[in-house]
């Protein structure tokens, strides 16, 4: 392209909004040259905003920045928390963990306790419950269900080592012929982990519970 064609061009390119760095780096000249080439054409307000606005390291700035303000904001909701909330007790863990099974647990199957989840952290908060009700935690059964593009025996090491439950209290997993792209992207990457007790004592414990606490509620 010859030295006329490249001013023609960056004449073009300035009437389209570009920068000086856009034009330097399609047209490969230098900025002194952009100077006096289009010395006689700035850009409007609307135009620099827009190049502000596109720029890439302001943008980057602008989301670290945003993240920073975010993250403080995290810090201090958790640091009230752990005031707010403090060291729970027996008592906290049973109510919560009643609550938690409320929710999340199964209610029709008679004589089995049983909570699925894919947040592992939920999961063993609700083992940590079970154990607090006097469970024996070689009578626990784990099931998994997985999907096919994960490594079986890898997700199920990791349940048995973050439960510190053996393999042999394992059930075979369910494998759903989907991937797993949206539950990694939730966070919680290794499937769903269902825990299990058959004991028709602690079923009818749970249900009696659950029936005060439905009771309490509804007071005025």
């Amino acid at each position: 392209m010859t030295r006329r064609n490249d001013r023609e061009r960056a004449v073009v390119l300035r009437k389209q909004g570009k920068s000086y760095a856009d034009i330097k780096s399609e047209l490969h000249v230098s900025k002194g040259t952009l100077s006096v080439w289009l010395s006689d054409m700035p850009l409007t307000t609307d135009q620099l905003r827009m190049v502000r606005d596109k720029n890439p390291r302001r943008i980057e700035k602008f989301r670290e920045t945003m993240a920073r303000k975010r993250q403080v904001r995290l810090d201090a909701a958790y640091e009230k928390v752990k005031k707010d909330i403090g060291s729970l007790s027996k008592r906290d863990i049973l109510i919560g963990g009643l609550h938690l099974y409320w929710a999340e647990g199964t209610k029709t199957a008679r004589g089995r306790t049983e909570v699925a989840n894919t947040d592992p952290g939920l999961i063993k908060a609700f083992l940590k419950w079970l154990l607090l009700t006097g469970t024996p935690k070689n009578k626990i059964i784990i099931r998994l269900q997985l999907y096919k593009d994960m490594n079986v025996q890898s997700e199920m090491q990791f349940w048995s080592k973050f439960l510190n439950i053996p393999l042999s209290q394992f059930r075979k997993p369910s494998i759903k012929n989907s991937n797993s792209i949206g539950l990694t992207r939730r966070g919680h990457g290794h499937g769903t982990c269902d825990l299990i007790f058959e004991n028709m004592s602690l079923w009818e414990y749970i249900s009696m519970s659950l029936r005060y606490l439905r009771e309490e509620y509804s007071r005025p």
